[in-house]
């Protein structure tokens, strides 16, 4: 099993940034990929940007231009900049084991108001 869980999020202005962290723990043969996925009130769970180790990134298209994201063997974090109101959610760390089995962290709230 394995464990995410993540840091960073709370309240933002538009056009702030925001640095999310997500750590794994646990029974890890191996994570080759983890990212971020996000969801809104009412609104059904999106990606918001992954990354498989050795450097292949898959974003989301509503944060293309606006995002960077790092991982290391355990921990991925995600950089947003230029937050929108739209931007608003709850943001859940995710990671795929070498098995195929997914994982999911029990998520951090961004709000991004004025």
């Amino acid at each position: 099993q394995v464990q995410l869980v993540e840091s960073g999020g709370g309240a933002v202005q538009p056009g702030g940034s925001v640095r999310l962290s997500c750590k794994a723990s646990g029974s890890m043969v191996g994570l080759p990929v983890m990212g971020w996925f996000r969801q809104a009130l009412g609104k059904q769970r999106e990606l918001v940007a992954t990354l498989v180790k050795g450097g292949q990134t898959n974003p989301g298209d509503a944060v293309k231009g606006r995002f960077a994201i790092t991982r290391g063997e355990t921990q991925v974090s995600l950089q947003l900049r230029n937050l929108k109101p739209e931007d608003t959610a709850v943001y859940f760390c995710y990671a795929q084991d070498d098995s195929g089995s997914v994982y999911w962290g029990r998520g951090t709230q961004v709000t991004v108001s004025s």
